[in-house]
């Protein structure tokens, strides 16, 4: 059975065909700069191949996509209504769904769309996308798989913000969590590894340009540093993390900027890219660092001392830790980061063998403490299409 996932943002359209009797990727793509000039589509399927074609709207680069996929020269599959099912990445839940989603009927769309005023940066490429699939694939069921319903499991404390009750109820503010596929996929796989008795206390550190860390007892959230937005948490690539809120009235007074350009600010020119002043990319600030440039360890060093921080935090709200995972780009294949991370965590029960850590293999499962550490260590590659397309086969 196939099962196609889409990614739908504003201007693109990312996607995957994945046969799921093995779970393998038949084929993958983009759609980029949809409704602009040079519109492109790359497609990776019995070979890659790079398509010039106009794209108005993500219906239209929908139908590109069903085109290649079926072509006879580079395509996968010999007809459209092979595949099964769409499964859509859907950034925000709010309080309507507790988990994925069928949308079997326009008012379950309806609800999905009443959500775009707490993401408003991405839900409306996310509906876009739907519509779009439903429109291009009428036989296929859509599911929409959230960003959010991972964290819904938290208890009233943790998710709440210490603001009027009555706003919170009025305007849905609390914390609702991001990176909700990969935070279940390394849930899964790390209690697969462990044994689900031995991994009853873990902490997912999901570290890319945008990071955060969960806490998760016996297979569910119960914290998780990302809040009502992305922007909370952890120093990211471009987004500042946790901050005083104060801070922002201040800056607007010395600037003279708006709400708006404070909040760009604070979500893309601030985070490692804003104190380093070399970018967001960690290849980069790691050779910097290695070159002296003071301001990129310095940005580092904030960058792993917030996760260490937080992983302090959760070992306390779990009660101790039998598991660390580290994954994302940055969690898999910056081993300063780890190693900043994991210096001095003996207290918590960690062995973590450093030389291990410096020597790691690409995309592959590594345990990164010792033989007789209480506490496991583990990089986990993450994999939220295979969520996504596991939740869609479920619920279709």
């Amino acid at each position: 059975m196939k099962i196609l996932v889409v990614n739908a943002g504003s201007s693109s359209l990312k996607y995957q065909l994945i046969e799921m009797d093995n779970e393998s990727v038949l084929a993958k793509g983009v759609c980029e700069r949809i409704g602009q000039e040079n519109a492109v589509l790359v497609h990776k399927g019995s070979k890659e191949v790079r398509i010039e074609k106009p794209m108005p709207t993500h219906k239209e680069a929908m139908q590109l996509v069903l085109e290649a996929l079926v072509d006879k020269e580079y395509g996968v599959i010999g007809s459209m209504e092979e595949i099964a099912a769409v499964g859509h990445r859907v950034l925000h839940s709010g309080e309507d769904f507790k988990e994925s989603v069928l949308i079997k009927d326009d008012e379950v769309l309806k609800r999905i769309e009443g959500n775009i005023e707490l993401g408003p940066l991405h839900m409306p490429a996310n509906v876009m996308g739907i519509k779009a699939c439903k429109e291009v694939m009428p036989w296929a069921p859509q599911v929409a798989v959230f960003d959010t319903t991972f964290h819904s499991t938290m208890p009233d404390y943790a998710y709440m913000y210490a603001i009027r009750y009555e706003d919170y109820k009025k305007y849905k503010i609390r914390k609702y969590g991001f990176h909700g596929t990969s935070h279940l996929y390394i849930t899964g796989e790390a209690r697969k590894i462990m044994g689900a008795d031995k991994c009853r206390r873990l902490v997912v550190c999901h570290l890319g340009n945008g990071a955060s860390v969960s806490a998760v007892k016996d297979g569910k959230c119960i914290d998780t540093s990302m809040g009502l937005t992305p922007l909370e948490g952890l120093v990211m690539g471009t987004r500042s993390g946790d901050l005083d809120p104060a801070v922002l009235e201040f800056m607007m007074y010395k600037t003279g900027m708006n709400i708006h350009e404070m909040l760009n600010y604070l979500n893309k020119k601030s985070g490692v890219d804003g104190i380093s002043g070399v970018g967001s990319d960690f290849r980069d600030l790691v050779k910097a660092y290695d070159e002296g440039n003071d301001r990129a360890r310095l940005a580092i060093d904030m960058f792993s001392y917030r996760v260490k921080k937080y992983i302090g935090a959760y070992a306390a709200a779990l009660n101790g830790l039998d598991c660390i995972v580290f994954t994302g780009g940055i969690g898999e294949h910056t081993e300063i980061v780890r190693e900043k991370v994991m210096k001095d965590m003996e207290y918590l029960g960690v062995d973590f063998d450093f030389e291990k850590n410096n020597h790691v293999g690409r995309g592959n499962v590594t345990e990164l403490s010792k033989p007789d550490s209480k506490v496991k260590v583990y990089i986990i590659p993450t994999n939220e299409e295979l969520v996504i397309a596991r939740e869609t086969l479920r619920l279709k």
